[in-house]
């Protein structure tokens, strides 16, 4: 590790900074490098990754902080060190690249690149001797053969560019039950009836696609798949997956059990876990889904909030270079800190003196039985053991507060943020919590002051005072949805036309002329080798899903024919994709439930909104919105005052006679 920093010195992101200090000649990404390498001829390497990436790290101590390495790099390349969540649209195309010249993707990322930024080589994690050996001899092939990299680069170029190009459908087929059915039978075949999640290791969350089969459930009476996305809730939480003491959910578990997590926590995963168990609560009133949210809101508040009502993007898996080391315990300790209360709990927790994970005596903390029925098996009554195990949860955790904490990636994300307000927003309704929509008004207020550009679009990031980059399709996308649900849960009309405003910015600076979709980058970003759309909904949905279903929404609020109609138009194109690989597509095929369930406008006016607005929050309504207030604008609500408490249910620019009670009004919805 050299002295004197390179330029990464001055970044924004912590991942950056973590190689400030590497002997390799970092550039960010930016005019420097880039005419650089074209004044020179020389290659690029684009090295992407991000802060809690474990072989990330790994890489780094085995080959970035090495002389001899560094001594290879920088004669032959312009290096330049990538934050995928800072810049995803650098990293959708080089990971495209990487996984047409591989046939599979994955962190860190490794791109060698012509001058001029097209790829030629890549691949992910790499040992030092085979990186210094790819090192040389693609810097051969550049130095003595440069006509057979051209020619490679064409035709990896030409394949980034017709990836993904989806088309309008010239002959749409009207949207029916026999399409989800299409969609979720296969799905289904992959569904671990015993663990939960999909069968096989790893497994990931994957919100949205238990989302989907909550919303599935409810709608179309399917019980499988009810069975199927409760079971994956509770396998989740009851696992290592889970943190037990702090809450918040890891990044994924390494086995099918949810038992070894991978032990990051992203800011992503869990703004969307919120929402899933708020509506799992909604459904099925269980207290534990209930206290799964509290756990993860009260983690959210004590360590990932920014003084400025932020949060923060993840904790590292790794700390004193072990990973988990923060979290995992062995026996006597527990013993140590909890005293006659141990062997309950070590019981709870499946903690022994062999351990339960790889190293010897080392235990991460599970469950097996859910609270009622330990208490039983115990001889105690749930009351006698929730204060049991409440007072030595806080102990252990008090304890675990004095190790060396996790790294913190402190920047603080337009798009992950908006999930968390979402989540937060959502379960407060869910929940009758006022003090988490509290935390998602103030992060969205500091976002809507704080981080917008003066053509009045919005930026990406926010780390020490400073907005820097450029918003991309999915930080409009997901906080023009959380706008939408902040307004479900306080009817304060001002975040619709937030998320009206933002959503024409997006029509105006994201449409593609050629197709139904949007851009990833806007029409002022930065030229790359190719502007993308981002279609398929991973671990996070899709931008243009999210968009789509904005824009289904704010048509109805604003009765606006051409936000609906582009809806329309998006799904259509994408159906014959969703047909194939429905958890790859999970919100794209809520977004089919839409359709053909509909979508229920229940307005509410008259001086008592609250009592059926608390009402309507404990049922499980799915395909609703709700609009409520008084001097109210919105065309759905004009011409409606009341003193009296009206609630009109509405489908289809259609409305049923006014009724006064929930219980009438539900006769409408079901």
């Amino acid at each position: 590790m050299k002295a004197e920093p390179n330029k990464l010195i001055h970044a924004s992101s912590p991942y950056l900074l973590q190689h400030a200090h590497n002997p390799v000649d970092w550039y960010e990404w930016g005019p420097e490098a880039l005419e650089k390498a074209k004044l020179e001829n020389k290659l690029l390497l684009v090295s992407i990754g991000y802060s809690a990436c474990h072989w990330c790290h790994v890489m780094e101590r085995e080959s970035f902080e090495l002389e001899e390495v560094a001594e290879v790099m920088n004669k032959h390349y312009v290096c330049i060190k990538v934050d995928r969540e800072e810049r995803p649209d650098i990293d959708q195309i080089y990971m495209l690249a990487i996984q047409l010249m591989t046939g599979s993707g994955g962190w860190p990322l490794n791109c060698i690149c012509l001058p001029d930024q097209r790829p030629i080589y890549g691949g992910t994690y790499f040992r030092k001797n085979d990186w210094m050996n790819i090192l040389e001899n693609v810097a051969a092939l550049w130095a003595n053969e440069p006509a057979k990299a051209l020619q490679y680069a064409d035709r990896l170029t030409e394949g980034i560019a017709a990836a993904e190009r989806i088309v309008p459908n010239v002959f749409p087929e009207p949207f029916d039950v026999t399409q989800l059915q299409a969609i979720v039978n296969p799905w289904m075949e992959r569904f671990d009836l015993e663990e939960g999640g999909h069968q096989a290791a790893p497994k990931f969350p994957l919100p949205n696609n238990w989302l989907f089969m909550l919303r599935f459930s409810q709608l179309s009476g399917h019980q499988q798949t009810l069975q199927a996305a409760l079971l994956t809730l509770d396998k989740m939480a009851y696992g290592g997956i889970y943190d037990q003491l702090g809450g918040g959910f890891a990044r994924y578990s390494v086995d099918e059990y949810w038992h070894v997590p991978h032990f990051e926590k992203m800011l992503y995963d869990n703004g969307q876990l919120l929402s899933l168990y708020a509506e799992a609560y909604q459904l099925t009133k269980a207290s534990k889904y209930r206290a799964i949210i509290t756990e993860t809101a009260d983690w959210l508040a004590r360590e990932m909030s920014s003084p400025e009502g932020l949060f923060y993007s993840a904790l590292d898996a790794d700390s004193e270079g072990v990973e988990g080391k923060f979290y995992v315990w062995d026996k006597e300790e527990i013993e140590g800190v909890l005293g006659p209360d141990a062997a309950l709990i070590n019981s709870y927790y499946q903690v022994s003196s062999e351990g339960n994970w790889e190293e010897e005596q080392t235990n991460i903390l599970i469950k097996k039985l859910d609270d009622a029925l330990f208490a039983a098996e115990h001889g105690l009554t749930l009351e006698q053991w929730q204060v049991v195990l409440q007072r030595s949860k806080e102990k252990l955790l008090e304890q675990r507060s004095r190790r060396v904490r996790p790294g913190l990636d402190d920047k603080c994300l337009t798009s992950w943020n908006a999930m968390t307000i979402k989540g937060l927003a959502e379960a407060s309704v869910a929940c009758g919590e006022a003090g988490w929509l509290e935390m998602a008004t103030t992060s969205a207020r500091f976002i809507l002051a704080n981080m917008r550009t003066q053509e009045g679009g919005l930026y990406r990031n926010y780390k020490n005072g400073k907005a820097s980059i450029d918003a991309f399709l999915d930080d409009y996308a997901f906080l023009i949805d959380a706008l939408i649900s902040l307004y479900q849960a306080d009817f304060a009309e001002s975040w619709l036309y937030e998320a009206k405003g933002l959503t024409d910015y997006v029509i105006k600076h994201f449409t593609d002329p050629a197709g139904p979709m949007f851009f990833y980058t806007p029409n002022s970003a930065e030229t790359l080798i190719a502007r993308k759309h981002e279609l398929m909904d991973n671990v996070i949905p899709a931008s243009n899903s999210v968009m789509a279903q904005n824009l289904q929404r704010l048509g109805l609020y604003f009765d606006q024919d051409n936000y609906s109609e582009k809806a329309e138009a998006m799904l259509l194109a994408i159906l014959p994709q969703i047909k194939t690989y429905g958890s790859a597509y999970s919100n794209w095929a809520i977004q089919l439930l839409n359709a053909v369930y509909g979508i229920t406008e229940v307005a509410i006016t008259g001086a008592d909104q609250s009592a059926v607005l608390k009402a309507l929050s404990s049922i499980y309504l799915p395909n609703k919105i709700i609009l409520a207030g008084t001097n109210t604008t919105l065309p759905l609500l004009r011409n409606k005052e009341s003193i009296e408490t009206k609630i009109y249910i509405c489908r289809n620019k259609a409305c049923q006679l006014p009724v006064s009670t929930v219980e009438e009004a539900l006769k409408f919805i079901n």
